[in-house]
């Protein structure tokens, strides 16, 4: 695939970017390279080849779901200026 430069003017205009007249061979350039180079990864033969989510095949490891901290709730709640039932009381702000 071989962009013209009006396909840059309505590709930059698309993408709300400033391409001066400068700017437009240049990056007409840029972007049939890397059509060229998505082209060749097309061509690549995946017959057989499984889908990955990861280069390379690694296994997360996981800690042990365990409480490592104690309650200290009630603590914590005699320190409030007001609670009550395991609740934070505090004044109402909307009417």
């Amino acid at each position: 695939m071989s962009l013209s430069l009006d396909d840059v003017k309505r590709i930059a205009q698309l993408s709300r970017i400033e391409l001066s007249a400068h700017d437009l061979e240049p990056t007409r350039a840029q972007l049939n390279s890397i059509f060229g180079f998505i082209e060749q990864l097309q061509a690549a033969p995946t017959d057989g080849v499984l889908p990955m989510s990861h280069a390379v095949d690694l296994a997360q490891r996981l800690r042990a779901d365990v409480v490592t901290e104690s309650d200290r709730r009630k603590d914590f709640q005699a320190l409030s200026v007001d609670a009550e039932d395991g609740l934070y009381l505090v004044p109402k702000v909307i009417e």
